[in-house]
């Protein structure tokens, strides 16, 4: 399995603060990595430069052998990137398949590929599709179908996710 993401000496300041110093990891194809670290660690911060949010004062970022890291948010996102913000927030005025329908704004595949992967989601969490029968709106959801919502939607950004490897490995990654 080949590299996915590499993080290579990566820095960046907000002001005159230097939030994140020379972080570095890489993620394999097929691999869950996590982040650990104590609250103002720069988990968040590592991943919004990542995600192209926060701009690099210094270091490197690839994604499938694709330098990111001087390129915009949206354009990381076609190129099948995006983070799950914390928070279990979903767009409580709309239903359960329109919140999952903005992870595949970007998304320029057609219809039927963006409904295969709607039913792929439906298949892996049976209970957000009864949710989205029976309980339309997604506001009122309990809190495990509001989780089950709000993690969907970049499944449905990330078009093949699952499909790059049928088993994962995980492994910890401290920023300290």
């Amino acid at each position: 399995m080949g590299e996915m993401l590499s993080v290579k000496n990566i820095n960046v300041y907000y002001g005159s603060i230097h939030a994140i110093k020379d972080v570095s990891f890489h993620v394999n194809e097929g691999e869950i990595v996590t982040l650990i670290g104590a609250n103002g660690a720069g988990k968040t911060t590592t991943m919004h430069a990542i995600s192209g949010l926060l701009k690099l004062q210094s270091g490197e970022i690839d994604y499938c052998a694709q330098t990111i890291s001087k390129m915009e948010a949206h354009k990381i996102i076609r190129l099948g990137l995006a983070q799950v913000p914390e928070g279990r927030r979903v767009f409580s005025g709309l239903t359960v398949q329109q919140n999952l329908q903005m992870g595949a704004y970007t998304r320029r595949d057609g219809k039927e590929a963006i409904q295969n992967d709607f039913d792929m989601v439906f298949d892996l969490l049976p209970r957000l599709k009864v949710s989205s029968r029976c309980w339309p709106w997604a506001g009122p959801l309990c809190a495990s179908r509001r989780c089950c919502c709000w993690t969907s939607r970049p499944w449905v950004c990330l078009r093949c996710w699952s499909r790059r490897s049928s088993r994962s490995s995980v492994r910890s990654t401290a920023t300290a």
